[in-house]
């Protein structure tokens, strides 16, 4: 699987929303969600991982004030285990070194051993937990970050 990574752009965003739906049902992002994080240029970010012209992942970026937050991530399970999670992750780290940003931070569900696995391996550190965030099923969150040295050829 050759998978390309590229900008995210509106006419991605119902194929988007159909992976959102299939891989986080009631708390999926609509495409109309989408819409209106592409809209704001200015603090978000979001790039697609691109299988020919099918739509296998995505990732998303807020930049405001010096601090990024992973808005969101997700790979198709037909590319799970390919390191296509990390190359995203990778993409949005080097967006927020771009947009001069200190540290990024992410919630990840508790339950979610793969995610916090991948997260953890990129420097990302728990630092808090937020009881019951994940709704409707009341979920924990485990709230992450990771510093970043702008200008210092880290991200």
């Amino acid at each position: 699987m050759a998978i390309r990574l590229d900008r995210l752009r509106w006419w991605h965003l119902e194929s988007a929303a159909r992976l959102d739906a299939e891989l986080f049902g009631a708390t999926a992002w609509s495409a109309e969600t989408f819409w209106s994080e592409l809209a704001r240029p200015e603090s978000r970010w979001y790039t697609g991982a691109f299988d020919d012209d099918r739509l296998v992942g995505y990732a998303g970026l807020m930049v405001t004030d010096g601090q990024g937050d992973v808005q969101t991530l997700a790979v198709s399970p037909r590319a799970r285990r390919s390191g296509l999670g990390s190359r995203l992750l990778q993409a949005l780290l080097g967006e927020a070194e771009r947009r001069r940003a200190v540290s990024v931070l992410l919630e990840v569900r508790a339950d979610n051993e793969a995610a916090i696995g991948l997260y953890s391996r990129a420097g990302f550190e728990r630092i808090a937990i937020r009881r019951g965030y994940y709704q409707p099923e009341g979920q924990d969150a485990h709230i992450m970050q990771r510093q970043i040295m702008a200008g210092a050829g880290r991200a």
